[in-house]
């Protein structure tokens, strides 16, 4: 996976404009206080204490918002920076100062009205140069925020065709970015008259801005991770009449080969269970982090469900941060954390 190297904060934030909190001001837990926790630690396999310890907590940091989405750590800064999609808008998050908004709009610029519930950015990622790259449901793009505030479209199109609503993404070591591109941020999602593909596709986009297709198999694709390798991609998909999660063998030509079931939590939601395979993070050893049905499944890297960090609540992403070893967790409407004993990837 790419590691990221983190411009200093001020570089970063030169490049979007802040904004206070006024109007939409979420429930924020400070850094002095005792904090909430919830949830548990299910743990399937004894190789989960290696990753997890057992007196983790799951720990509520705020809470109040929407639907959240996309963290990522910005290292120099010390901060978390997440979507809040359907409020358009970037949020950042410290232990110093808890909770402000960072960039709005984050993912629909247009002047009319949007019709839909998701507006906002989705996954977020930093590219080599510290830029934030996001992944943008109104605006239907991957794009990157310039240093003079300004979005710098990357990819819209596939042959010609305008892609449905970027969902998450992850960067090669040689700058590729993969992404996602499920029907989540069109009004009308699958039958939005606006959708232009038919097909919900996995992408390759180069550094020379060709977009290459890598599957259409999946339904709804969504969480998407590589191995410390780089040669298993794995892709959520968030359809609950197939919930699963695919790993994906890459060639040495960069396509992909047959995939295979990493895991199937479709009995999960058939038993109400709540949320869907959505995003995922990877751990220097290959363990995979994914957000899922009432919590955060982890697997071993030959697929072996090893625990699951129960939410009980819908969960739409993860990300690692601080020295690596904190698994920040967008769930629903809360932002929460669990202190883990392994690192992520890029750091």
């Amino acid at each position: 996976m790419f590691r990221p190297v983190v411009r200093p904060a001020a570089a970063l934030l030169a490049a979007v404009t802040i904004l206070s909190a006024g109007g939409l001001v979420p429930r924020v837990v400070r850094a002095d206080d005792k904090r909430a926790t919830i949830g548990s630690i299910d743990r399937k396999s004894p190789k989960l204490d290696d990753l997890i310890p057992k007196n983790a907590k799951i720990e509520v940091l705020a809470g109040g918002f929407k639907w959240t989405e996309g963290p990522v750590w910005v290292k120099d800064g010390g901060y978390l920076l997440f979507s809040d999609i359907p409020n358009n808008r970037v949020v950042k998050w410290s232990a110093r100062e808890g909770v402000k908004d960072f960039l709005k709009p984050s993912g629909y610029t247009g002047k009319e009205e949007f019709k839909g519930y998701e507006p906002g950015s989705n996954g977020l990622a930093l590219d080599k140069d510290g830029n934030l790259v996001l992944c943008q449901h109104g605006d239907r793009r991957v794009a990157k925020l310039g240093k003079d505030g300004a979005f710098v479209t990357l990819a819209d199109k596939y042959m010609g065709k305008r892609l449905n609503s970027p969902n998450d993404l992850v960067f090669t070591k040689a700058g590729d970015i993969l992404f996602t591109d499920p029907p989540y941020g069109l009004p009308g999602q699958m039958k939005d008259p606006a959708k232009e593909l038919d097909f919900q596709g996995v992408y390759r986009l180069k550094p020379t801005g060709e977009v290459i297709l890598l599957t259409k198999e999946m339904s709804r694709p969504n969480g998407i991770g590589l191995s410390p390798d780089e040669k298993t991609l794995y892709v959520a998909n968030s359809d609950p009449d197939k919930a699963i999660w695919m790993a994906f063998p890459i060639k040495d030509d960069g396509t992909l080969g047959p995939g295979k079931v990493l895991h199937d939590a479709t009995e999960a939601v058939k038993a109400k269970k709540p949320g869907l395979p959505d995003g995922l993070k990877v751990d220097q050893k290959g363990n995979v982090f994914a957000t899922g049905p009432d919590g955060v499944f982890v697997f071993a890297p030959d697929g072996t469900h090893l625990g699951t960090i129960v939410i009980g609540d819908k969960n739409a992403n993860c990300g690692w941060g601080d020295d690596g070893s904190v698994l920040y967790i967008c769930a629903n409407d809360k932002l929460v954390r669990v202190k883990t004993t392994t690192k992520g990837l890029g750091f």
